[in-house]
């Protein structure tokens, strides 16, 4: 179990919050396979406070979700505590996660995300000023440091632990990393062992094994998976599955894969209207058939489609020809062995 102030989720695992990807259709799946806590995908605090619709959607929060974390990054803090009081007031999330860790220029450049990461002494107020201006639980999702120069990953964790943050979410990079390089489980245990808050590991966790190492290594609360769960919600559930008894359930079959896929492209949909979704759902498409016998052909059209039905077809018809490939194998087989 991971319990961050007064929420509790039932198990360690929790799912990064995304940008372009954890969507309520996305998420609503990583809870189905077992996820202990979904996190939404940051959302800016200036368009929140203009009321921005685009982004009031992205505020939406499906009670199937539950629990759930709604991110929001912004560099001023008055502007954060007017965009966490609406989402306090007009959402059902469950916790308030403020965003320390986007590299992303256009971001750290209107001093939000990682810019953070460089005023240690700064955090401390503006963490203290947003808990003082709502009931939920706030969170911080932060990287160790700006660069291999500046790594106050300790120093700005205790920050927000002085400040009243419920928890802490550590990827162990820097800004300048980006998503390359070794995450530094080595400065999220010190992390951990500093505080007496929830801390949240995140980084290079792309198998369950993985997610066991993170904690043993580390002693975190709880481990977040980011995109060893893109096409991949099995990751999720396999390792809530291998936590709970040490057990690894089998991956999923190509038909299982693309019945997932169709369900997340059908709730996007539902979502967004078939012309954004089913753009949108391309790339996660080439994600769920990532590793897959011949995949390269089938990605190819996938990236020209532009109607659900298509799609559908192109998937169905791959499926197909994968099952009677693999009986003409199995035939092949049987022949040669007799």
């Amino acid at each position: 179990m991971l319990k961050i102030g007064n929420v509790e989720a039932p198990n360690k695992v929790v799912l990064a919050p995304m940008a372009g990807v954890c969507n309520p259709a996305f998420r609503l799946i990583a809870k189905e396979f077992g996820t202990g806590l979904v996190c939404a995908e940051m959302v800016s605090d200036k368009a929140i406070v203009h009321g921005n619709a685009r982004s009031m959607e992205m505020l939406y929060v499906d009670d199937r979700e539950k629990p759930l974390s709604l991110q929001i990054f912004g560099g001023d803090t008055e502007t954060l505590v007017q965009a966490a009081r609406i989402v306090d007031q007009h959402t059902n999330a469950d916790i308030i996660d403020i965003n320390m860790g986007c590299p992303v220029p256009k971001i750290t450049k209107c001093d939000a995300g990682a810019r953070w990461l460089l005023q240690p002494d700064k955090i401390e107020a503006m963490i203290a000023t947003v808990v003082a201006a709502v009931s939920k639980p706030v969170t911080v999702k932060m990287r160790i440091g700006w660069d291999s120069e500046h790594i106050y990953a300790v120093e700005n964790a205790k920050a927000v632990e002085r400040g009243g943050g419920s928890a802490v979410s550590v990827h162990g990079r820097t800004r300048e990393q980006l998503y390359t390089g070794k995450a530094d489980w080595d400065i999220i245990r010190e992390v951990k062992q500093a505080l007496s808050i929830p801390v949240i590991g995140n980084g290079d966790v792309v198998t369950p094994e993985d997610a066991k190492r993170m904690l043993d290594q580390t002693g975190v609360d709880g481990v977040m998976i980011g995109r060893g769960a893109l096409g991949n919600p099995w990751m999720l559930y396999r390792t809530v599955q291998y936590l709970a008894n040490g057990e690894l359930p089998p991956e999923p079959s190509a038909e299982e894969k693309i019945r997932i896929a169709i369900l997340h492209m059908d709730r996007l949909i539902a979502l967004k209207g078939e012309h954004v979704a089913v753009k949108e759902m391309r790339k996660h498409m080439a994600w769920y058939l990532k590793g897959m016998t011949g995949a390269a052909r089938v990605k190819d059209i996938i990236m020209e489609t532009e109607k659900r039905d298509e799609m559908v077809r192109t998937l169905d018809a791959y499926v197909e020809q994968l099952a009677t490939s693999s009986l003409s194998g199995t035939a092949e087989e049987s022949a040669v062995l007799h």
